[in-house]
C-alpha cells in the first residue's frame, strides 16, 4: 500500500480521547484525595514530587538502599524502572511503595514490551517490523498486550510509543524504534498503540517531541540539531504528535534537540525551551496532559546545562515531570532558587503536582495493591508469543521476485541456505535441511557472533575470526562447484545500528553480492535498512526480526504455506522506496492474459475507457480487476483520488463499496447461517427480531426481503430529523463534536450522534408504510433488517461476524467496515464533498448517510475494500464455495442464492442478476454478453462486482464517481461500468 493511505483512520481514532480525559478528570473523589495528599506535601517534597528517578531490579544491595533513602528522604513522585527481571522487579515495586509518603508512578521504557527491560520476558518486535504491517488492528492488540504487561507489573505509565517519523536512514539512536517515514502510517500505528494501553488503564507517552527522527547525532552523547523551517516541521514531524493529541494521549516526552525555528537560542534544546513546551505543546497543539521531560542526564543536555540547572529551565519551559535528575538535593536547591529569584512560582509548581496527584489518583495510585508474584513470568508472556506470529506474518515482504521464481520452491532442487552471521544451526536452517534437503553454510560476521564454530570447509561452517574475503571467495567456488538449482541467503545477527554498515565486515558484502550471480532468495533477518547492501539481489525479502517465530514464518512463505503480506515502512535505495512490497500468492496469482485464454490487445480497451472517463470527469479514478480461470489476468488503476490531481491512484486503494456490501457482506453472512441452520429463509422477521413483533413488518419473509419484494420502502431520509431546516446543519441536540459519554457513534470527523438514535432509526422503518405484497421494490430498508438479524442470531454485528467467518480467513486484510480503525487515511478514497448533511469531504467514513448513523457499520452499505482483496471473495463463490483449501460454503448454498428466485424481478437471493430478456434488450443489464448465470452488484458511489460461472469470471470494478458531487451524472452516460465489461468478453480467446 502506498503513503496515502493512512491519513483517513485518524479522524475516527479521536473518539478515544474519553480515555486520556479519564487521567485528568476533576471528580469530587478525585479532587478530595489530591487536596489531601497534596495538604501534607512541604515545599521540597512538592518539587520532589515532580521527579522520576532511575530504579534497576538487577543493581544489588546498595543501589536498593541508595533509591530507598531518596524515596524515604525526599518523597519523589515516581521510578523509571530499567533493567532487571520480573519477580525482582515486582518485590522491589512492593518494598517501595509500603516506604513511600505518596504513592510512587511506576513507569518504565517498554517500547516494544516490558522484554525490552527484563530477563525472562519475551521480546516484542520493534515498532519498525510492525509498520511493515497494513492493519493497524494487529497494532492495538499488541497496545493493548503491553498494557497488560504493565499492569500485571504494576507500572503506571510505559514511555510509549515512539512517534518519530524516521526520515533519515542513518539516524543512530531512532531508526528501527520507529513506525517507519510515513507520517500517517506513524500517526496512525502510534494512535492504536496508545489506545491499546490507555484501554486497560495504562498511561501512553508520545515522543520525542517535537520529532527526533531526522537527526544523525544520537542525543545520548551531544545535542543533535534540526534546521528546518516551522512550516517544515509543521508539515512533517509534527504530525504524529498532533494527531495523537487529538486522539486523547494521556503524556508527552519532550526531546533534547536544538532547532533554531523553534528557539534560537544557543544550545537550547526543545525540552528547556518554553517557545517549544509552553508555546507549541501546550498553547498551540492543546496539548493537557502530563510533559515528561527526556533524561535529563543525557549528554544532549547536561553538556550546556549541567546538574539542576537543567530541571530548572525544563520547569520554566513548561513541563511538568523531570526525568532522571542527576542530583536530587541539588535539584531541589536551584528550583527554591530560581523560584526566589521569580525564574519560577510556586503557582505552577502547585499546579505540576495537583495534576501529577490527579493521573495518580486517575492511574489507582488511592488504592494500592501489592503485586503477586505467583505465575508471574509466565503471565507476562502469555499472549506475546501469539502477537508476534501474527505480526510476523503480517509484516515480512517480499520486495523483488525475478528470474521465474515462485514459491513454494519446489521441492527436488538442490538447495543451499548460506547464513551470513548465524552463530550456528537455526529454525530456517533446520526447516530447509528437514523439508528440502538443503545444504547449510555458516559464514561468520562478527567476533560477537556467539560460540566458536569449526573452521572446517568440509563442515560447511567458517567463523567469525576467519571469515574474510579469501574464506568467502572459497565458500562462492564450493557453491559453484556444487551445482545448486536454487541458493537461499539468510542475513542474520547484524546490528540494528547503521554504523559501520550495521556491523557487516567487507568479507560478508563480499560474499553476498557474490552470491547473486546464482538463482537465489535474499533474507534480512534485522533492521530493512541493511538490505541497501543487497539492490542487485533479484528476489529479495526483509524480515526485519531475526528470532524463531520470524525465521518459521520465513520458512512458511518460502515453502508456500503463508504469503507474504508487508510493505516496506521506509526508503531504502532508489530502487526499493517506502510502500514497495510484492503480493504473492499462489493460489490466486497474477498472469498474463493469454494464459487464461484473453486477448491482451483486445484487453487493453479497458486502459482506453478507463482513461477516457478520468479525462472527461465522469471518475476521478478508478481500479479494474480482471481473474479468469482463478488467475488474475488485469488488474490497474487509473487517474486520481480526487479532482484535484494531487493523489494518484494505485491498485490497494481502498474504496467504499456502497451497495456492494449487501453482497459482500450481509448476504455472505445469510448464505452461512441458512446453511448452519441458524435462519430459514421461510421464516419472518418476527422470529429473529422481537423489535417487530408488535409491528406490520413481523410477518415479512426473509427471502423475500433478501429479494426486495417484501413491501418495505426504498430509503427513509433518517438524517433530515436530525439537521437544521435552515441552515442544514447537524442539531446540537443530536450531536457533539467530540466522542463523549452518550455521544459515541461517529458520523463524520467531529460529528458524533447520540446513541439512542440506533433505535429510532429502527422505530422510523417499522412505522413506515409498506406497499402491497408482490411488489418489487429495492430497499436499503430490506439489509438494514437483515444485518439485525444477522446480529440477533450470532451476537456479533456484520462486521465482526463477517470479519471472523470471511474476511480473515481468506486473507481479505483490507476488507471490513469502519476503516479508519485499521488503516491510515491516505489509502482510503474520498467520496463525497457533502454539503446537505455532514459539510464535510467524506474519506474513510461511509458515504450513505443512513449507514453513517449506525457509526458505518450496517447491511446496505460500509464495507470498504481495494480490488484484489475482494475479488478472493467472489473467487470463492466461483470456485463451489473453496479457495486456498478452505471450504466456506457448500456449492448448493451459492448456487441456490445465486439463481433467478423471483417471478417479478431479475433478482437471485441478496444478489443481483441480468436481466431476463437481456439478449432482447437495447439496454442489456449489467451488459451485453454476460450469461443468464451471472450474479454480483452495484453501488451508488461508482462500484460493482460480478461474476460469471459460465465464462470462469471474475470483474471489480472501483471508482468514486461521487468525488466531489453526486450530481456528476456523466459516470452514468457514458456506461463506463458496462463497456468494460463488454470489453472483457470481447477479449475472451477461449
Amino acid at each position: 500500500m502506498k503513503r496515502w493511505i493512512y491519513f483517513l483512520l485518524l479522524l475516527v481514532l479521536a473518539n478515544t480521547n474519553a480515555m486520556a480525559q479519564k487521567f485528568y478528570e476533576e471528580t469530587p473523589d478525585a479532587i478530595k484525595w489530591v487536596n489531601k495528599k497534596f495538604k501534607k506535601l512541604n515545599k521540597d517534597e512538592k518539587i520532589a514530587q515532580l521527579m522520576i528517578i532511575r530504579a534497576h531490579s538487577n543493581l544489588g544491595e546498595d543501589h536498593v538502599a541508595k533509591v530507598t533513602e531518596t524515596i524515604r528522604k525526599y518523597n519523589v513522585g515516581g521510578l523509571c524502572f530499567f533493567q532487571g527481571g520480573p519477580v525482582r522487579q515486582a518485590l522491589l515495586t512492593n518494598k517501595y511503595q509500603s516506604l513511600a509518603k505518596t504513592p510512587l508512578m511506576i513507569s518504565i521504557d517498554g517500547e516494544w514490551g516490558l522484554g525490552m527491560r527484563l530477563d525472562s520476558v519475551i521480546n516484542f518486535p520493534r515498532q519498525l517490523m510492525m509498520g511493515a504491517v497494513s492493519n493497524a488492528d494487529l497494532i492495538y492488540q499488541f497496545g493493548k498486550a503491553v498494557g497488560e504487561q504493565c499492569k500485571r507489573m504494576g507500572i503506571h505509565v510505559n514511555y510509549a510509543p515512539d512517534i518519530d517519523i524516521n526520515n533519515n536512514p542513518l539516524n543512530p539512536v531512532i531508526n528501527d524504534r520507529s513506525f517507519g517515514e510515513d507520517k500517517f502510517k506513524v500517526a496512525l500505528f502510534g494512535t492504536t498503540y496508545m489506545r491499546g494501553m490507555q484501554d486497560v488503564g495504562v498511561m501512553a507517552t508520545g515522543k520525542h517531541f517535537p520529532g527526533h527522527g531526522d537527526v544523525a547525532v544520537d542525543s545520548h552523547y551531544d545535542l543533535p540539531v534540526i534546521n528546518k523551517s516551522k512550516a517544515q516541521l509543521d508539515e512533517l514531524e509534527l504530525y504524529p504528535f498532533r494527531e495523537l493529541i487529538k486522539a486523547g494521549l494521556g503524556s508527552m516526552m519532550t526531546a533534547h534537540l536544538f532547532i533554531p525555528a523553534l528557539d534560537s537560542s544557543a544550545n537550547r534544546a526543545a525540552t528547556l525551551s518554553r517557545n517549544s513546551i509552553n508555546g507549541l505543546l501546550k498553547n498551540e497543539l492543546g496539548f493537557k496532559g502530563l510533559s515528561f521531560t527526556d533524561a535529563l542526564e543525557m549528554k544532549g543536555i547536561t553538556k550546556f546545562f549541567p546538574s539542576g540547572e537543567a530541571s530548572v529551565e525544563a520547569l520554566i519551559a513548561g513541563n511538568d515531570m523531570l526525568c532522571l535528575p542527576e542530583d536530587i538535593p541539588g535539584t531541589i536547591t536551584k528550583i527554591k532558587q530560581a523560584i526566589d529569584e521569580g525564574r519560577l512560582s510556586w503557582e505552577s509548581i502547585d499546579a505540576s503536582v495537583k495534576k501529577v496527584l490527579l493521573a495518580k489518583y486517575h492511574l489507582g495510585l488511592n488504592k494500592i495493591s501489592k503485586i503477586d508474584t505467583t505465575n508471574l513470568v509466565n503471565d507476562l508472556n502469555v499472549q506475546t508469543n501469539l502477537i508476534k506470529t501474527q505480526l510476523s506474518k503480517n509484516a515480512i515482504t517480499l520486495l523483488k521476485k525475478e528470474n521465474n521464481l515462485s514459491f513454494p520452491i519446489k521441492k527436488g532442487q538442490k538447495i543451499a541456505y548460506v547464513a551470513i552471521g548465524a552463530p550456528g544451526e537455526n529454525t530456517i536452517s533446520t526447516e530447509l535441511s528437514k523439508t528440502y534437503n538443503a545444504t547449510v553454510y555458516l559464514f561468520g560476521t562478527r567476533a560477537s557472533v556467539g560460540k566458536q564454530l569449526m573452521d572446517d570447509m568440509s563442515a560447511n561452517q567458517i567463523p567469525a575470526d576467519k571469515a574474510d574475503s579469501s574464506s568467502a571467495k572459497q565458500l562462492i567456488e564450493k557453491i559453484k562447484k556444487q551445482g545448486f538449482d536454487l541458493v537461499i541467503v539468510g542475513m542474520h545477527n547484524y546490528s540494528r545500528r547503521p554504523a559501520k554498515n550495521f556491523g557487516l565486515n567487507n568479507a560478508a558484502v563480499y560474499l553476498l553480492n557474490g552470491l547473486q550471480s546464482f538463482q537465489t532468495v535474499t533474507l534480512y533477518f534485522g533492521n530493512p535498512y541493511a538490505i541497501a547492501n543487497s539492490t542487485n539481489a533479484p528476489n529479495l525479502i526483509a524480515c526485519y526480526e531475526d528470532d524463531d517465530i520470524t525465521q518459521e514464518t520465513a520458512f512458511d512463505i518460502l515453502s508456500g504455506r503463508a504469503d507474504a503480506k508487508g510493505i516496506l515502512p521506509v526508503s531504502i535505495s532508489p530502487e526499493l522506496v517506502y510502500g514497495n512490497s510484492i503480493t504473492y500468492q499462489h493460489y490466486f496469482p497474477k498472469v498474463q492474459p493469454w494464459e487464461v485464454g484473453l486477448d491482451a490487445n483486445k484487453l487493453s480497451k479497458i486502459d482506453s475507457i478507463a482513461n477516457d472517463a478520468v479525462t472527461k470527469g465522469a471518475v476521478p479514478g478508478c481500479v479494474v480487476l480482471v481473474a479468469r480461470k482463478g488467475k488474475i489476468a488485469y488488474h490497474k488503476a487509473f487517474g486520481y483520488t480526487n479532482t484535484d490531481k494531487k493523489e494518484s491512484v494505485n491498485k490497494d486503494m481502498i474504496y467504499d463499496l456502497a451497495s456492494v456490501t449487501k453482497v459482500s457482506a450481509t448476504t455472505m453472512a445469510i448464505m452461512k447461517l441458512v446453511e448452519e441452520q441458524k435462519i430459514d429463509l421461510e421464516k419472518t422477521l418476527g422470529d429473529y427480531l422481537p423489535m417487530t413483533r408488535n409491528s406490520d413488518k413481523a410477518g415479512l419473509k426473509i427471502k423475500d426481503i433478501l429479494l426486495h419484494q417484501a413491501g418495505l420502502k426504498s430509503f427513509i431520509t433518517f438524517y433530515k430529523e436530525l439537521i437544521d431546516s435552515v441552515n442544514g446543519k447537524p442539531l446540537p441536540a443530536y450531536f457533539r463534536a467530540e466522542a463523549s459519554e452518550g455521544f459515541n457513534t461517529r458520523v463524520a470527523e467531529n460529528l458524533y450522534l447520540r446513541n439512542d438514535w440506533k433505535d429510532t432509526i429502527y422505530q422510523r422503518i417499522l412505522s413506515s408504510p409498506l406497499t402491497p405484497a408482490g411488489n418489487y421494490i429495492y430497499s436499503d430498508n430490506d439489509f438494514i433488517f437483515l444485518a439485525a438479524v444477522v446480529e440477533s442470531v450470532t451476537g456479533k454485528n456484520i462486521h465482526a461476524y463477517t470479519k471472523q467467518m470471511f474476511y480473515d480467513p481468506l486473507g481479505m486484510t483490507t476488507t471490513g467496515f469502519t476503516p479508519r480503525n485499521y488503516f491510515p487515511l491516505n489509502t482510503l478514497v474520498p467520496t463525497e464533498d457533502e454539503k446537505h448533511f455532514r459539510q464535510q469531504m467524506m474519506r474513510g467514513d461511509v458515504h450513505d448517510e443512513g449507514a453513517s448513523l449506525f457509526g458505518g457499520i450496517a447491511g446496505h452499505a460500509g464495507l470498504f475494500s481495494n480490488a484484489y482483496d475482494l475479488a478472493k471473495i467472489y473467487q470463492m463463490l466461483l470456485n463451489g464455495g473453496t479457495i486456498n483449501n478452505q471450504q466456506f460454503l457448500q456449492p448448493s448454498t451459492i448456487k441456490n442464492f445465486t439463481a433467478y428466485n423471483s417471478n417479478i424481478s431479475r433478482r437471485g437471493l441478496g444478489f443481483d442478476k441480468p436481466e431476463k430478456d437481456n439478449d432482447s434488450r437495447k439496454d442489456p443489464y449489467p451488459s451485453r454478453f454476460v450469461s443468464p448465470n451471472t450474479f454480483g452488484h452495484t453501488g451508488f458511489t461508482g462500484t460493482c462486482v460480478w461474476v460469471d460461472p459460465d465464462a470462469d469470471l471474475v470483474y471489480i470494478f472501483l471508482s468514486n464517481r461521487v468525488t466531489p458531487t453526486r450530481n456528476n451524472t456523466l459516470f452514468g452516460r457514458m456506461n463506463v461500468r458496462p463497456n468494460i465489461q463488454e470489453a472483457i468478453y470481447q477479449a475472451i480467446m477461449n
